[in-house]
């Protein structure tokens, strides 16, 4: 699900990253909270069970990133 204040453009590709760094996650052994924890989200038991939610709320975490070091 795209955030309405996302460019598409840098959503792909913040989706593209958060699923990369989800995906050496996983083969790593992880879980989806740990991915929430590498990228410092607050981590709630109902965002993290399913990896497809946790692979959103980081790319929607880079892209709030990249818009407070732009202000």
């Amino acid at each position: 699900m795209k955030p309405h204040h996302v460019l598409p453009l840098e959503w792909s590709e913040a989706r593209g990253i958060a699923r990369q760094a989800c995906a050496r996650i996983f083969r790593d052994g992880g879980k989806p909270v740990d991915a929430l924890v590498m990228f410092g989200i607050p981590k709630s038991r109902a965002m993290a069970a399913d990896w497809s939610n946790v692979v959103d709320r980081v790319a929607e975490h880079l892209c709030t990133m990249r818009a407070r070091r732009a202000a």
